[in-house]
């Protein structure tokens, strides 16, 4: 008997629309990251840039976030985790 083999292609990659999608950001998240239209992807890239930039990582448990007077405008707690960042930024992206 014959055993037929078929290869698999190899499926690239597409980027996902919705990630993509330039979005406005609240006047809060605003003052921290620009008012300018960004994806939802750059939006947590440069909240990490501000993190870093202003030494807000929680020097005992760097998965913590501490916030500035600018940051507890977005998060509304004074310190959040890293897992908590994107969804609280969601709600500031329209």
């Amino acid at each position: 008997m014959e055993t037929t083999t078929t290869k698999k292609e190899k499926s690239t990659r597409k980027p996902n629309a919705a990630f993509m999608k330039a979005l406005m950001p609240s006047a809060e998240l605003a003052d921290v990251i620009g008012a300018t239209p960004v994806a939802r992807t750059e939006a947590v890239k440069l909240m990490w840039d501000y993190i870093k930039s202003n030494n807000l990582q929680n020097p005992a448990n760097k998965r913590n976030i501490l916030a500035d007077a600018k940051l507890k405008k977005v998060f509304g707690k004074d310190e959040v985790t890293m897992f908590e960042l994107t969804g609280l930024l969601g709600k500031h992206l329209n």
